[in-house]
């Protein structure tokens, strides 16, 4: 403001002016209210004794304790370690329990249930799915088509050591490439391929030798899947009968497996997840109702 300055009242408003003009509109000196002032000023005065009481000044390497040491990181940390070791004495009781046990236990069953759907969640749900009903190539969790048995012992042995996976006990049940490997010819992965079809209720393509199908069948197939299709879970054969297909149930799709199987993978997780969570998972998985 210049020296020159004259005080300047608005007509409309009566307040005082700046001196400050753009383009006909006139600043009005309007100064905050004092609550607004005295408040801000207090958040000042709150923010330096912050600084001072808890930590917040960056150093080059960690940061100023302050005067009260206090720390939310290690707050968390203690109460993580607080939790593990609450969680450890529910986990040692449920890996020595029995599957009865946990059944009629409520505190054993509240716990596998809760630990069971959160590693569920976070080690399972990606291939089966949220609500464990699986999807094209990866097993319903669901329905009573267990390929390798679906008591909790079953459940529990195929979280251990998986299927088809990389570890010594791994579940292994691969299906021959009858088409890759020539083990049968296009006509033949054709017969036998109706016949499976008109058997289990779908359509059979119409000129199939189905008779041939059956015998074909009764040479390679039934060894596995029985001569009732309705398979082996000792061997990890499906049941061919049942209602739901791995990777599809049509005639086609039962060509396509049969030429070149797709022999899927489950990962082992008795090295990735301990013992009370593993067996947190049987029991969350048996609630489904599915196995038996």
């Amino acid at each position: 403001m210049t020296d020159d300055y004259k005080k300047e009242v608005d007509q409309i408003s009566g307040v005082e002016t700046t001196g400050h003009e753009w383009d006909g509109l006139k600043e009005l000196n309007n100064p905050l209210p004092r609550w607004w002032l005295y408040s801000f000023y207090a958040c000042i005065v709150w923010a330096i004794g912050y600084w001072v009481v808890y930590p917040s000044w960056p150093t080059i390497s960690s940061y100023s304790a302050g005067v009260l040491g206090d720390s939310q990181r290690a707050n968390a940390l203690a109460a993580y370690d607080a939790g593990v070791a609450a969680r450890s004495g529910t986990g040692d009781k449920l890996v020595l329990a029995s599957f009865e046990d946990i059944r009629t236990t409520p505190d054993l069953l509240e716990f596998a249930s809760a630990n069971g759907k959160a590693a569920f969640g976070d080690n399972c749900a990606p291939c089966h799915g949220s609500g464990a009903v699986g999807s094209a190539g990866y097993p319903n969790l669901q329905d009573d088509n267990w390929i390798w048995g679906g008591s909790f012992d079953d459940i529990h042995t195929t979280l251990l050591y998986g299927i088809r996976s990389d570890h010594d006990d791994a579940r292994i049940g691969d299906m021959p490439a009858f088409g890759v490997d020539e083990l049968l010819t296009k006509a033949e992965i054709s017969q036998v391929s109706n016949f499976v079809a008109s058997r289990v209720g779908l359509e059979a393509q119409e000129g199939v030798d189905l008779a041939g199908g059956e015998i074909i069948y009764a040479d390679n197939c039934a060894a596995c899947h029985g001569d009732d299709l309705k398979g082996d879970v000792e061997l990890g054969a499906p049941n061919l009968t049942a209602a739901t297909y791995l990777y599809g149930r049509s005639v086609d799709a039962i060509k396509a497996q049969v030429t070149r199987p797709r022999n899927g993978v489950m990962p082992a997780w008795v090295d990735r997840l301990d013992e009370a969570t593993i067996k947190s998972l049987a029991v969350y998985v048996h609630s489904f109702g599915g196995g038996r």
